[in-house]
């Protein structure tokens, strides 16, 4: 919502000098948020002034066109011209070529003089241009930056005004106004207009404000006006479709009358275009009260209003100019000839005002805010007025905009307002809750006084009355979201002040805290982070090829996964079985970007359906469901664990003088899994392993000493990798964390550090090529026995001096005894121990 200073201090005591910036601060203390300033007048600076044709000179040109030499004056005669700039007439007359045919001789007009820098760094000073030299421009109102119409000047003798010559125009348009920009949740739809804003800039500051409804003056109808018949009494949401409807009628309009500046301006300002005097009245009335409006051509109208739900194959031309078909769920305004208006989300062209219109029907009704929301929503027809209707709208200031546009069109288009009116309908009531003394303080632990909590809510337009237990509080009609005791109570904290609340952070009670796997899932976090990761998020919405390339390792199967009933997207219309693809996707964007080295990693649920899934119905509310019915429930939920992935391309560092960076690889992928399962106290054990979006040799299955795999890492496939457009090569990992935080210790136990020295022995054994160096690995740790400390594989080869077949594996062991020094003996008999256990059970010979 975008608030005109100008207009704000109509209602409330902003400060002469107070800023865009001001007026936030101040909205920020009672809960608003800042969005944006808008200042029209920092685009535009140097002399703009009114000034008047004395002389229009047409001179045809060889390219076809007719350009007008102007002489204009730009300071009132018989005064001397103060201006000083390069290319200013010191006698007060300009001399101007102009393109423009839209003026006449005797017409005062805007004048940018040299010097002066309009939209766009537009910057005027003296040209030679069609055989003159033009000192200034005649500016149209797309010059200014206030509209689009750039084929004719800005006449403003034709606009109702009657400057001075040599005036600041600026002002006259009202460009020399700003506006803040505020966000306005959803729970909060009255400060979608003045009136609103005003209020709560009083609470902020302490200052009274003005109703702006309170200042229109209803005129006693002389009876009923033209006839509206309210059906759908039910409604489909349990609430009427239309609770209230009033309608006035005015007579003898003149729509072709230009829209005064201030209103055109203030319009701008609130970011909506000033299309025509009728249309801005409307929405005038609509940014100040709150209360969106529609009018009707009354001479295009045939027979009663009727306001019902569509019938089946009932189409409709909006004012948009398209034929639009209409939902049994849509709620219409219809007449004798059927359908014209989608209530509170637009109109119909066959009853659209123009400049033919005479007679005038104003409506301003009361929707129910959900069939608002869908048809807007099923229409694609987004709108300033079902912005309001869907969020809500005060039921009881109908009467006042609908009088406020009667008084607006007969001020300003000449019109002649009927005695008559209609209201139909019946109101609905204002909600009213009861609040215990000491509730709110309670529950925001503030000692709030009974003045407090009165004045707060009285300020708020709320109706207060004591009793012995607390307060009755009736709700004010254009707060529809204070339906409870927790809602009365954010509002007397917001208004007394959330400064207030005491900084005092709660204690936890002794043996509470993180949970086990709070505490597990934070700590690989943080150490991926630390190892230089960077951690992202991603929706969990995934495609079914999608979930059949990384929903499971075997290709050509089609695991179960859960369908979305109402997807974001037809093409995303599954719950994810892993992470990988919402992360790949990240990579491949940043990719695109030009961020060529990265490493991301990202936790988050999968779902993975068992053979039941969901129930064929759901319990009713009210009462709580049994035991039975709940296990059921909870039988037909997938099982959802936590997964860790990580993706890793480009190199591990940048480029620098003496420095060649490393390309991340498959062991980079291992790594990465194996530290996520460091941290837990888990030992990770790597295995060959085949996976379809893994490269087929180059990926490991990561499993549990009980031989459970819990995941999977290496080098991504080529030919889906050319699909997503990454680099060849990159590596991911992903593991199942639900899976390693099971199988942890409650207690990480530092290994004991002995103070006897270590023995190291090497040994290099040549096996089939098709062996497993993990596999080695695992047979020289058993046979190794106890003293074994560490075993790591530090060299692979195959070649001259290799028998053809096979490779040789060589391996680091590292020998220690917890109670003394090892002899040399000892440590090359339990090498010797390792050495036969890997022939016997692979035939490795010790090279």
């Amino acid at each position: 919502m975008r608030i005109p200073l100008s207009w704000l201090r109509e209602y409330a005591q902003v400060p002469p000098g107070a800023t865009a910036e001001d007026v936030m601060a101040e909205l920020v203390k009672v809960g608003l948020e800042e969005e944006d300033v808008h200042r029209p007048a920092d685009q535009i600076s140097g002399p703009v002034v009114v000034g008047q044709v004395l002389s229009i000179v047409k001179e045809p040109q060889s390219n076809g066109k007719t350009i007008n030499w102007c002489q204009v004056r730009v300071v009132p005669e018989g005064k001397a011209q103060t201006l000083t700039q390069e290319g200013i007439d010191p006698s007060g007359v300009q001399g101007v070529v102009c393109g423009a045919h839209n003026f006449a001789e005797g017409d005062k007009v805007v004048v940018t003089l040299p010097g002066a820098v309009l939209p766009g760094d537009f910057r005027i000073s003296p040209r030679k241009t069609y055989g003159h030299v033009s000192a200034g421009m005649i500016a149209s109102a797309r010059e200014l930056g206030i509209g689009d119409d750039h084929d004719g000047i800005i006449v403003l003798s034709r606009m109702g005004l009657d400057p001075e010559i040599g005036s600041d125009a600026l002002g006259l348009l009202g460009l020399d106004d700003q506006a803040a920009e505020i966000n306005v949740t959803p729970d909060r739809s009255y400060c979608f207009s003045l009136r609103g804003v005003a209020r709560e800039y009083g609470h902020a500051t302490g200052t009274p404000s003005v109703d702006p409804a309170s200042l229109v003056v209803v005129a006693e109808p002389s009876g009923p006006g033209y006839p509206v018949r309210l059906e759908d009494a039910d409604g489909i949401h349990g609430k009427p479709g239309c609770d209230r409807f009033v309608a006035r009628t005015v007579r003898g309009v003149d729509p072709t009358r230009p829209t005064p500046p201030w209103m055109a301006s203030r319009l701008r300002l609130a970011g909506i275009r000033s299309i025509s005097l009728v249309v801005d009245i409307s929405n005038y009335v609509m940014l100040e009260l709150g209360q969106p409006l529609h009018f009707y051509d009354l001479d295009r109208l045939s027979g009663e209003i009727v306001v019902r739900r569509a019938a089946p194959g009932e189409t409709l031309r909006t004012l948009d100019d398209k034929v639009r078909t209409l939902d049994a769920e849509d709620l219409l305004i219809t007449d004798a000839s059927g359908p014209i208006g989608i209530a509170g989300v637009m109109g119909g062209a066959a009853t659209e005002v123009s400049d033919a219109t005479r007679s005038v029907l104003i409506e301003a009704a009361h929707f129910e805010e959900v069939s608002i929301a869908r048809s807007r929503r099923r229409h694609k027809l987004p709108s300033e007025a079902s912005k309001r209707f869907e969020r809500g709208v005060d039921w009881e200031v109908a009467d006042e905009a609908a009088q406020r546009a009667v008084d607006l069109l007969v001020e300003l288009s000449g019109g002649t307002p009927e005695t008559t009116a209609t209201d139909v309908g019946t109101r609905p009531e204002p909600s009213v809750v009861e609040l215990p003394a000491d509730y709110a303080s309670r529950r925001i632990g503030i000692d709030f006084t009974e003045d407090q909590i009165v004045g707060t809510l009285t300020d708020l337009g709320a109706r207060v009355e004591a009793h012995a237990d607390g307060f009755r509080v009736t709700a004010p009609t254009w707060r529809h979201d204070l339906t409870n005791r927790d809602d009365l109570t954010e509002e007397i904290a917001r208004l007394v002040g959330y400064d207030k609340i005491p900084k005092t952070l709660p204690v936890a009670p002794p043996g509470r805290g993180l949970s086990r796997v709070q505490q597990q899932r934070r700590r690989v976090l943080q150490a991926l982070a630390a190892a230089g990761l960077t951690e992202t998020l991603s929706y969990p919405f995934v495609s079914a090829a999608q979930n059949n390339t990384f929903g499971t390792a075997e290709a050509g199967s089609e695991p179960r996964a859960v369908r979305l009933a109402n997807p974001l997207s037809a093409e995303f219309g599954f719950l994810r079985r892993s992470v990988l693809p919402g992360l790949l996707d990240s990579a491949r964007r940043n990719h695109s970007r030009g961020f060529r080295d990265l490493a991301l990693f990202e936790a988050g649920l999968v779902f993975l359906p068992g053979a039941a899934l969901g129930t064929p119905s759901i319990p009713p509310l009210g009462a709580r469901p049994s035991e039975d019915v709940l296990d059921s429930l909870y039988n037909g939920l997938p099982d959802q664990p936590l997964h860790i992935a990580a993706v890793l391309t480009g190199h591990d560092s940048p480029a620098a003088a003496g420095h060649t960076p490393r390309a991340y690889d498959w062991a980079d992928a291992v790594d990465a899994a194996r530290l996520a399962a460091d941290v837990l106290g888990v030992e990770l054990l790597t295995h060959q392993g085949t996976h379809q979006a893994f490269h087929p040799g180059r990926t490991a299955r990561l499993a549990l000493r009980t031989g459970e795999t819990v995941g999977y890492a290496g080098e991504l496939h080529p030919r889906l990798l050319a699909d997503l457009d990454l680099p060849a090569r990159t590596v991911a990992m992903e593991l199942n964390a639900d899976a390693l935080f099971d199988s942890a210790a409650d207690v990480i136990v530092a290994k004991h550090l002995s103070t006897y020295p270590v023995s190291t022995q090497d040994v290099a054994l040549v096996v089939a090529a098709d062996v497993v160096a993990g596999d080695v690995l695992e047979a020289l740790r058993e046979g190794a026995g106890e003293l074994l400390e560490e075993v790591a594989l530090f060299d692979v080869y195959a070649g001259p001096g290799i028998e053809e077949g096979k490779k040789s594996l060589a391996f680091g062991l590292r020998f220690r005894a917890a109670d003394r020094t090892l002899t040399a003996d000892e440590a090359s008999g339990a090498r010797s121990a390792a050495v036969a256990a890997a022939a016997a059970r692979f035939g490795a010979v010790q090279r």
